[in-house]
């Protein structure tokens, strides 16, 4: 099964209340594929704001999702947390609401050795038959999946893809070793141009909620060989690639994406603690990145 080159972290719409309001959600969904050449969608991942998401929340943006997206892209659920008896369970709703992959994030806090990393996907792969895509981000995680480890996952047969935010020089090391079909997709937008020049596959990405039609542009440019067009694009891309992250300060993916599609005309709401809404200064930051 193909997920496609751009895959969409998607954020979730809340009402005043903070709860999840479904109509934006639908208009979301809508607008990522048929604006923005979403392939994919992952759902309730940590740009979903995962951390304060319910179980219950959680299966029914599933459901929700695959129906409103009724085949015009791919759902990936989100299901992966730091205990593995949970993610196992978990991932078995979303398996039974019809999903069509899931992204596990490396287990966080609790710091398993490469080991118990190992076997904390291995029990939840085995405990499904959809296709599964590993997380890799030891800026948020704190043990990050060795390139040993990612080769040994992707003996695994529904282990397809990761999801790799530990450096050009790991992506590159993983691709020398990797079986044939397995796929690494960068977890970081401002570098998935070099990730393509070394082999990726694609983006797992956030900043296409605003660009991804230009992102998925740029994608299929430089895999025609237009190298330098590519170099152009990505030009184009990386004030948003940046902006978004740096707003004038570093911000958790969910807080300035969700500012900026009300900017565009989209208001998805706002965060839940711990986060926090953007500043006046962030706010005039996002509001001249996207006047520009």
């Amino acid at each position: 099964m193909s997920f496609g080159r751009l895959i969409t972290a998607m954020v979730t719409p809340f009402d005043e209340q903070l709860n999840i309001d479904w109509d934006t959600t639908g208009r979301l969904i809508d607008y990522l594929i048929e604006e923005q050449h979403a392939e994919s969608l992952v759902v309730s991942g940590t740009t979903g704001e995962s951390p304060t998401l319910t179980d219950e929340e959680k299966v029914e943006l599933f459901r929700f999702a695959v129906k409103r997206a009724a085949g015009r892209c791919k759902i990936i659920a989100g299901t992966g947390s730091n205990e593995t008896a949970h993610s196992v369970k978990l991932t078995i709703k979303a398996e039974q609401v019809g999903v069509d992959g899931i992204l596990l994030v490396a287990p966080y806090y609790n710091k398993p050795n490469q080991e118990g990393i190992y076997q904390h996907f291995r029990v939840i792969a085995e405990a499904t038959k959809l296709p599964i895509m590993i997380y890799n981000v030891p800026s948020r995680t704190v043990a990050s999946i060795s390139v040993a480890t990612t080769l040994r996952l992707a003996q695994i047969p529904n282990i397809f893809a990761t999801k790799e935010c530990a450096g050009l020089e790991q992506v590159t090391e993983i691709l020398a070793g990797a079986p044939e079909g397995f796929k690494v997709y960068s977890g970081d937008d401002a570098v998935t141009l070099p990730v393509l020049s070394v082999g990726g596959y694609g983006i797992v990405s956030v900043a296409s909620h605003m660009i991804g039609a230009k992102m998925k542009q740029l994608i299929d440019t430089f895999l025609s060989g237009k190298v330098q067009e590519a170099m152009a694009l990505n030009q184009e891309c990386y004030p948003y690639f940046k902006g978004l992250f740096n707003c004038p300060n570093p911000v958790p993916n969910p807080v300035a994406v969700k500012y900026a599609l009300g900017l565009r005309g989209l208001p998805v709401g706002g965060v839940r603690l711990p986060l926090v809404d953007v500043s006046e200064a962030e706010a005039e930051f996002l509001q001249a990145l996207i006047k520009a």
